[in-house]
């Protein structure tokens, strides 16, 4: 025989789940208020009562969800990062060839840079900062782990003959790296390019390069010959030579006359 719990029971789950579910949306929304605070004024500059202002709420309510500041900031940065770097890990544990690789990796860092565009650039402006809070030592690990498996991705192609051999893979993921980094703080979704469009734009010069295929390489400027002192030196002899024999023609000229 199946028991059947009581309606009030149930009605009692309910309720805790809603609340529970209610509890994490506005968690969420006090961190999105916060990082748009951090990311404009700075993160010393925000102070708690700022945040429930904000948020609608008072500061000791404020307190009902975070403890302090910090966590607030803590939540705001692991969340991001732990996003971007499982998104990072999926695609690289999918084996894929290089070039393809590469070109999901570099789109999802631009989807999840303009998704989390607030927490980028807290982080860009308080990396030193955090550096010295022993509770966000574990950005320095994330971003060695982020590093090692996008060399890992560069040194497969190198080596495999897909990307051009002499490239330096730690050179390249900076130079990667660095272009998508910076354009959170230019890229606006409501200019001329969508966001696919812009990773494509990106893709196409670190995949193809700038050169037209039609178009022949720039040849290498040739490089002058350093001039031989032998010749220089040989050259002042001469000079000096032909300056003597002048003056002595004329001092023989005057003397005859």
């Amino acid at each position: 025989m199946t028991m059947t719990k009581p309606p009030s029971a149930q009605r009692t789950r309910t309720a805790g789940r809603r609340r529970a579910a209610d509890t994490s949306a506005r968690r969420q929304d006090i961190i999105d208020i916060a990082a748009d605070l951090f990311a404009t004024r700075g993160y010393r500059s925000t102070t708690v009562r700022e945040i429930g202002d904000a948020a609608g709420v008072l500061s000791g309510s404020l307190y009902h969800h975070f403890d302090s500041k910090e966590t607030i900031l803590h939540e705001l940065v692991s969340g991001y990062l732990k996003e971007i770097g499982d998104r990072y890990q999926e695609i690289s544990d999918r084996s894929l060839e290089p070039a393809e690789a590469i070109r999901q990796l570099i789109t999802a860092a631009f989807s999840s840079l303009h998704a989390h565009r607030a927490a980028v650039t807290v982080i860009q402006n308080e990396r030193e900062q955090l550096s010295e809070l022993p509770r966000f030592a574990y950005l320095d690990e994330e971003e060695r782990r982020t590093q090692r498996l996008w060399v890992s991705v560069l040194q497969e192609g190198i080596s495999s003959g897909v990307f051009r051999a002499g490239l330096d893979p730690d050179t390249v993921y900076r130079f990667i790296r660095d272009a998508v980094w910076v354009s959170v703080r230019w890229y606006r979704p409501e200019g001329p390019l969508t966001e696919e469009a812009l990773a494509d734009q990106y893709l196409s010069v670190i995949l193809h390069g700038l050169l037209d295929s039609d178009t022949e390489r720039v040849p290498e400027k040739p490089k002058r010959a350093p001039a031989k002192r032998t010749s220089t030196a040989k050259a002042k002899k001469t000079t000096a030579t032909k300056k003597t024999t002048t003056a002595t023609r004329t001092r023989t000229s005057r003397a005859d006359g």
